[in-house]
């Protein structure tokens, strides 16, 4: 049986995650697993608790298992990246994109939990994460990095209360449009510094954000490598028309659309333009340009089927 550290998002499954994450709770201390709860009342808050716990001295934790969506992800990936102890995932959140990615279940806990168990039997496997390094300090990144259209559709969607779900998006996406300017980037990739005007630049470590969207279709998390989508300068009625091609991934064969594999990329605002709004990752706010984001090959051993 293991040492588990579990961190749950109460805010998971529509507000209803405290349930289930108390759930995930009784029934791996049935499993005889010795639990450590590390959840906390911010996000910020319980990541320090898991990071401690995997770096300081003491009894460390068998692995860390976070309870909830993709935020709940890269708060564990933040937390273990580097530390040898591996990371579980029981993904009860709305988008869910890591799960996809990773091939574990999401939206349903029982199966969440029988892949753990049998994930803890088989011992977990590496995956790389993108390092984000700026004025912010220091973020991992488990799925996707932007800083473009969609970083300022997440950010304006996160100020809004209504209308609920996936209504909000919609909403933040036909604001941004209206007066819709391509934004300035200087992109530096393995080296090669380019300028350009665009609609949005993503460094991909899988191939799904924003809930399902396709937006590399391509993307590995375990070959050392990123795929950095940038998106060309397009006129908003054109990115209307994008949009849903991103859901199967189609919109890869648009002319505006280059994508170049890359370790490192460095990427800031080009004056003279628009700035690019600040950078998300996993859905989270991670930061404003300038960013000198690196993929760290094997950060995280994963407890996820191979």
């Amino acid at each position: 049986m293991a040492v588990l550290g579990v961190v749950v998002n109460p805010a998971a499954n529509g507000n209803r995650g405290s349930a289930p994450g108390a759930g995930v709770v009784r029934e791996l201390t049935a499993a005889g697993h010795e639990v450590i709860d590390l959840s906390a009342d911010s996000a910020e808050a319980a990541q320090l608790r898991a990071r401690t716990v995997c770096t300081e001295g003491g009894r460390r934790p068998d692995a860390v298992v976070v309870v909830g969506g993709d935020g709940m992800v890269h708060l564990g990936v933040n937390a273990v990246a580097g530390t040898g102890v591996p990371l579980g995932l029981i993904a009860i959140g709305s988008g869910n994109d890591f799960a996809r990615t990773v091939g574990l279940p999401a939206h349903d806990g029982r199966a969440a939990l029988r892949a753990l168990e049998a994930a803890l039997e088989q011992g977990p496997r590496p995956i790389d994460v993108l390092r984000a390094d700026g004025a912010h300090g220091t973020r991992r990144t488990a799925c996707v990095l932007s800083a473009g259209f969609d970083a300022a559709v997440n950010a304006r969607a996160n100020t809004y209360t209504f209308p609920p779900g996936g209504g909000k998006y919609l909403r933040a996406v036909a604001a941004e449009l209206r007066g819709f300017r391509p934004y300035g980037y200087t992109i530096t990739i393995d080296g090669q510094r380019r300028e350009l005007a665009g609609t949005l630049v993503a460094i991909a470590n899988g191939p799904y954000f924003g809930g399902g969207m396709k937006i590399v279709p391509q993307a590995r998390n375990d070959d050392g490598l990123a795929d950095v989508l940038i998106g060309h300068e397009v006129t908003a009625g054109q990115l209307l028309r994008l949009l849903p091609k991103i859901y199967a991934g189609t919109h890869v064969q648009h002319p505006a659309v280059e994508i170049v594999r890359a370790r490192e990329v460095v990427v800031e605002p080009l004056a003279g333009h628009p700035p690019p709004p600040d950078a998300f990752g996993d859905g989270e706010l991670v930061g404003a340009l300038p960013l000198s984001v690196t993929v760290e090959a094997g950060a995280v051993q994963l407890l996820a089927p191979a």
